[in-house]
């Protein structure tokens, strides 16, 4: 890791830790001062309705702004945004520390000197609703904060050795002969992560509260549909669809210039998985390793991962050439 990256991950990384320190130092000032167990969580009216002990609130801001922080630090790292995306993201790290740190220290500060229950809860303590503009006004003062900072970074950009050739693989087809490439694609969490909205669902349906029960179901299903999807090369062009109708991405033959088959990072260049847009290119990110990169005629890129890419960029190649041939 050379330094300009550990430079970006320390930048991502700092407004975290100088919330956590802005909290805890509220904490250690005002700690006497508060009762043994803080009103923790409020309603809408701002009214308290639960309650956690003052070791609890350390180990919980600790582990919020921490975790978030190395989270953003890794995806900093990693390169997951490029060009001025990166410095927007840093940017907004800074907004989500600014406005995680400043709610954590209300918590604080609305509980200090606090009546106690005979349970040592706080007594009488309420949380004005006004403090989360507040929070967002925090917020964006320190994504200004973020993007001062972040103006003194060069621009992320990720090289161009694996965008697709000018010329790629074809497969020789006789004059007439027409061909067709079909295969599915996923991995072994999408399912799961499909079936946990649906059992949501079905345990709020016994509960009562089918009105949020129904959304959660739908949901369910709709990742379900898409958890194996499939990927399919013809006189079209290339397309990815799920098991229902839509959602169904095509690229239609005519907008591709060239394709090729490489392996792929979803994390670091498209930041993610699923259908990422990104500067330049987009895709369908279900897992990492090869996959199809598709050139465009407008210049953007468009990926999905799936097996036996090679074989796909090269049919899609040919069809490519047949269709310039007959027009």
């Amino acid at each position: 890791m050379n330094r300009k990256i550990v430079g970006r991950a320390a930048l991502a990384v700092l407004p975290f830790l100088l919330a956590l320190a802005v909290d805890l130092v509220v904490f250690a000032t005002r700690r006497d001062r508060l009762p043994a167990q803080l009103a923790s969580h409020f309603v809408g009216n701002g009214r308290a309705d639960d309650y956690a002990g003052r070791t609890t609130y350390v180990v919980v801001t600790t582990v919020l702004l921490v975790g978030t922080g190395t989270l953003w630090a890794l995806l900093t790292a990693r390169g997951g945004f490029q060009g001025r995306a990166d410095h927007r993201s840093l940017a907004c790290g800074y907004s989500v520390a600014g406005f995680l740190g400043y709610l954590m220290a209300v918590v604080l500060l609305v509980n200090v000197d606090a009546a106690e229950d005979a349970q040592g809860r706080a007594q009488g303590v309420s949380f004005p609703m006004w403090h989360l503009a507040a929070a967002l006004g925090v917020a964006a003062l320190a994504a200004g904060l973020g993007l001062l900072l972040a103006a003194l970074l060069p621009v992320h950009e990720r090289p161009s050795a694996g965008a697709p050739a000018a010329d790629g693989e074809r497969i020789e087809l006789a004059a007439g002969e027409v061909a067709g490439w079909v295969r599915r694609t996923g991995n072994r969490w999408l399912l799961p992560a499909a079936a946990l909205p649906c059992v949501v669902g079905i345990g709020l349906l016994f509960t009562g509260d089918w009105i949020a029960a129904v959304p959660s179901f739908l949901v369910g299903l709709f990742l379900a549909s898409f958890a194996r999807p499939c990927v399919t090369v013809d006189r079209r062009g290339l397309t990815v669809s799920g098991s229902l109708p839509w959602p169904r991405v095509r690229v239609p033959l005519d907008r591709i210039d060239t394709a090729v088959s490489r392996e792929i990072d979803p994390l670091s260049e498209y930041g993610g998985w699923g259908y990422r847009i990104r500067s330049g290119r987009t895709g369908v990110m279900t897992r990492s390793g090869e996959g199809i990169v598709a050139r465009l005629a407008d210049g953007r890129d468009f990926a999905v991962t799936v097996d036996d890419s090679a074989t796909a960029a090269a049919l899609l190649n040919t069809l490519i050439d047949q269709r310039r041939t007959e027009h």
